[in-house]
């Protein structure tokens, strides 16, 4: 259903549906200018025809005297025109006079009278914002009169716009089928009427019909629309807008380009410091205005980086605030307190996102030196700090990586920008060209204003530039290509990195030999070593683990023995009804190594994807770049190896952050292999918590079942698994309160949101507490 006036748009009055009411207006005068004429000239025929009826009798009055003996068939038939004349002038006086005046009358004259209340009101409106924008704040009698006033005139406003908005709609709903209605019976009468010549309109038969069914649609629909609309009004009408200052809020993802919008005061610079209600809206790193829709936008601000926000208390009136920029000032009034802060946080976010988006040449250096600290200050005094610390905490550590203290492009020191899906870090300048190339070559990301989560940053100190630019720039020096420095135009900077990043030139391609060599020697490598945190327990057996036997829904929330945090079975799997006990562990299983059991086979060609799939496994993150930047399809699959996928395989190494790279470079979270598991079964089967929370964040599909009919839940269940069972359990649990919530519903329920984010930082930080020994044994050929 097509709405003319939009419920929500009409309750902010804006320029934009002042401007729909204005053409919704004009458009209904035209149809009413329309349909009299229309009225006026069915009048005149039906006049004209009964004067033809008239002298139609006659005539055949005179065929019959003449025809007296003769035979009168003739005369029969031809007399039987006459009452279908009738019939077809009676008709046109029902279906189109007296329908369509029916309609003219009742309603567009409802319209009308909406109308006129409208414009009162409106104008009622606009006097009391008027009267309570010049109520001086040492006068508290004038004060409270004056926001009273406003209050119920907003009330009064609000039935009346949304009744209007209900009548235009109702109007603009019911004039199709009134007016195809009256047509269409007009059409039947002549159906009627031209009996003796019913071939010529046999054509247009099929038509009519279709006109009747669509006129049956019409009907229904527009019965259907009134009841929606009449919904929706009184369902907006029972919103709680007792607090309307708080609907304007800040969304620099707006499809409109409009991070945020709504009327302000603003004091003019003439000599008479007048003050005139304007539509204001924050667009395209600009503060502008507007009186009306139409109007081209009065740029108040150029560029929001050159200027700064402020409270203004000095002045007689309430709720202002000046934004300054080096040029000049502007002195603008909100509404309300809510409002001033509503919009004075709004420009302070639109200059730090537009330090953050923005910059060129030697403006560029400038900002990236000083980003961290002057977005810092863009905060408002009552704000805590906790943001700005993890970015500060996030650039400390990324920056610690060797060769990450410069650009890893243009080399200028401080860098504030990384690529997280090729782990390296950015200067403001190529942040913006790499941002320019697309999602699919870089996913750019500020080291200190956004916030990093612990395997995300991980990742980045198991890369860094020096990795990156010995696979990407390792024929540069042969090829003779120089490397720009911080200083050099922007335009050479941009062909530079489309150059190693986009069209891979200073690539090193392998011979069939070294991929060969290669991926043999990923292929018996069954353990990276390094100190990270991530690797599995020793290889040394471990003693009988206590078995936590799955319980009833009753039994919540409970603290393992060993610190972490379970969620005992909620609510029965729908492939296990009733599950048996699970069966005891043998004393002497051991852990499973990275890749345990994973036979190398002879292939039967080599390639960069067949390397993915065997550094995934070794968890060599240089190796998978590599193979990534030779052409290796993120998503490559193992025909020889039951359709094994290099995410499925980081799985089988245990490693997170492999699994956090391969996601980040467009890694399909939910593909399966040949026995129709995915990368969250075997997460699952292997004990692996961190990734089984690491996949459910990135959308893993955890009602999808293998060969055997088993579902992720299913499997942690039957290995008593408590982690696993509590994060599958409550993500389950999330996704259908948010269903029953409807599409308006929140990300999530804070419990479940503290839950996993506990369970994120503890695979990251202390993955020990969350390795589990291995229940199922990979399915091999």
């Amino acid at each position: 259903m097509k709405i003319t006036v939009d419920f929500e748009e009409c309750l902010k009055d804006s320029p934009r549906f002042r401007a729909t009411i204005e053409e919704v207006e004009g458009d209904v005068c035209e149809l009413e200018s329309k349909l009299d004429k229309l009225v006026k000239l069915c009048i005149g025929m039906i006049d004209a025809g009964k004067a033809y009826n008239a002298a139609n009798k006659q005539f055949v009055n005179g065929i019959r005297e003449l025809a007296q003996q003769s035979t009168k068939d003739e005369v029969i038939e031809r007399r039987q025109g006459v009452p279908f004349l009738v019939i077809l002038f009676d008709q046109a006086q029902r279906s189109i006079k007296t329908q369509l005046q029916t309609f003219v009358k009742d309603d567009l004259r409802k319209f009308k009278e909406a109308k006129k209340q409208f414009d009162k009101v409106s104008e009622e409106k606009e006097a009391a914002l008027i009267k309570n924008a010049q109520a001086p704040r040492n006068k508290q009698h004038e004060v409270e009169e004056a926001t009273n006033i406003l209050t119920a005139t907003r009330k009064c406003f609000r039935h009346i716009v949304l009744d209007y908005v209900l009548q235009i709609n109702v109007l603009q709903s019911k004039r199709r089928s009134e007016i195809l209605k009256s047509m269409l019976s007009f059409m039947y009468a002549h159906l009627t009427f031209f009996h003796q010549g019913y071939d010529l309109f046999s054509e247009l038969q099929p038509l009519m019909k279709q006109l009747g069914g669509q006129l049956d649609q019409l009907v229904v629909d527009a019965a259907k629309e009134k009841r929606d609309m009449e919904q929706k009004h009184s369902t907006i009408q029972q919103k709680d807008f007792s607090n309307d200052d708080t609907k304007l809020e800040y969304n620099v993802d707006a499809d409109n380009g409009i991070a945020m919008e709504g009327y302000l005061f603003k004091r003019a610079s003439n000599a008479f410091k007048t003050w005139n209600r304007r539509w204001f809206s924050i667009q395209n790193n600009q503060l502008v205005y507007q009186k009306k829709f139409k109007d081209n936008p009065t740029v108040v601000v150029e560029d929001l980086r050159l200027c700064t926000v402020k409270h203004c208390e000095d002045i007689e009136r309430r709720f202002c605030f000046e934004v300054v920029s080096p040029t000049k000032s502007c002195m603008m009034q909100a509404d309300s307190e809510k409002l001033r802060q509503a919009w004075i946080k709004a420009v302070q976010n639109s200059i730090a996102t537009a330090f953050r988006d923005k910059g060129d040449d030697g403006e560029v250096r400038k900002l990236d030196r000083k980003s961290s600290t002057s977005t810092g200050s863009l905060d408002s005094g009552g704000e805590p700090k906790e943001r700005s610390l993890k970015g500060e905490s996030a650039l400390q550590k990324v920056l610690a990586i060797p060769g990450n203290s410069c650009c890893c492009d243009c080399g200028q020191p401080d860098p504030r920008w990384a690529s997280i899906n090729l782990g390296i870090t950015l200067c403001i300048q190529c942040s913006g060209i790499h941002r320019s190339l697309g999602v699919h070559f870089s996913k750019v990301r500020s080291l200190t204003l956004d916030t990093w989560e612990p395997e995300l940053l991980k990742l980045m100190c198991e890369l860094g530039n020096r990795v990156i630019n010995q696979i990407y720039e390792a024929r540069r020096e042969e090829l003779g290509a120089r490397k720009p420095q911080s200083g050099d135009p922007r335009h050479e900077v941009e062909a530079y990195i489309k150059a190693k990043y986009v069209d891979r030139r200073f690539i090193r391609r392998p011979s069939d030999e070294e991929l060969r060599t290669k991926v043999v020697s990923l292929s018996k490598q069954e353990k990276r070593l390094s100190s990270s945190s991530e690797h599995l327990p020793p290889r040394a057996p471990p003693p009988t683990p206590k078995l936590r036997p799955v319980k009833s829904a009753d039994s919540g929330i409970q603290n393992s023995a060993d610190g972490s945090r379970e969620m005992l079975a909620a609510t029965p799997s729908n492939n296990n009804a009733a599950e048996p006990p699970p069966m005891p562990m043998p004393a002497t299983l051991p852990p499973p190594s990275p890749c345990k059991e994973m036979a190398f086979y002879e292939p039967k060609e080599y390639s960069p994807g067949l390397q993915l799939f065997w550094a995934s496994c070794a968890r060599s993150l240089p190796d998978m770049a590599e193979a990534l930047a030779h052409g290796a399809e993120v998503n490559w699959v193992n025909t020889e190896d039951e359709k094994r996928t290099p995410l499925i395989m980081a799985v089988q190494g245990g490693s997170l952050v492999t699994c956090e790279f391969l996601l980040q470079n467009a890694a399909n979270v939910n593909q399966q292999d040949a026995q129709g598991r995915g990368p969250l079964h075997h997460a699952t089967m292997l004990g692996h918590t961190g990734q089984v929370c690491l996949f459910l964040k990135r959308g893993a599909n955890q009602n999808a079942a293998d060969i055997d009919e088993k579902t992720p839940l299913a499997m942690a269940v039957e290995a008593a698994n408590a982690d696993i069972v509590t994060l599958l359990r409550l993500a389950k649990m999330n996704e259908e309160m948010r269903e029953a919530e409807g599409p308006y519903s929140q990300s999530g329920d804070e419990t479940y949101q503290d839950i996993f984010q506990d369970f994120t930082h503890m695979a990251s930080n202390d993955p020990e507490k969350l390795n589990r020994y291995q229940q199922y044994e990979p399915q091999r050929p």
